[in-house]
């Protein structure tokens, strides 16, 4: 069945409406019509019951295919209405995702400027304590290295 997918739709439907209208005028011509005029020919009369069983087969299969035709239009169709759905999400997805990324560049940016300002803070007020440590002395952290630290720590801006 998958190779019907290559065929284009309007020639698959025109197989199925020949097939179906075959069947049925069949149907009709050899039990209705054809079957009384065929049966006063001795050497006819053999093929009404093989005419009969044909344009029986067809009519059968046709009403089949066009149920199938019809199951797989409406398939289609819901196939082109969910991808036309996802193509709308695809859309928005992209949306935020552009308003995410720029959240996230902004936060960066923040984060940056808050270290920029703990580094400028340690350059310009901490190197007043650089203390080397004296073996036997004893070494006092100032306030100022212990709150730059915790800033930093915590990326925060230094108060």
């Amino acid at each position: 069945m998958w190779l019907l997918h290559f065929l284009p739709d309007s020639f698959i439907q025109f197989i199925v409406h020949a097939i179906l209208v075959t069947g049925i005028i069949g149907s009709f011509l050899t039990f209705f019509v054809v079957n009384k005029i065929l049966r006063a020919f001795p050497f006819l009369s053999q093929y009404v019951t093989i005419a009969q069983i044909i344009s029986a087969v067809l009519l059968v299969a046709g009403v089949y295919f066009k149920g199938g035709y019809s199951t797989e239009m409406q398939w289609r169709e819901r196939v082109r209405e969910m991808e036309a759905k996802v193509a709308i999400a695809e859309q928005q997805s992209k949306e935020a995702n552009v308003v995410i990324d720029n959240k996230g560049a902004e936060k960066v940016r923040i984060i940056r400027e808050k270290g920029l300002v703990v580094k400028q803070y340690i350059d310009r007020e901490v190197v007043k304590y650089d203390t080397k440590f004296m073996p036997g002395g004893e070494c006092e952290i100032p306030e100022p290295v212990i709150k730059s630290h915790n800033a930093a720590a915590l990326n925060e801006a230094i108060k």
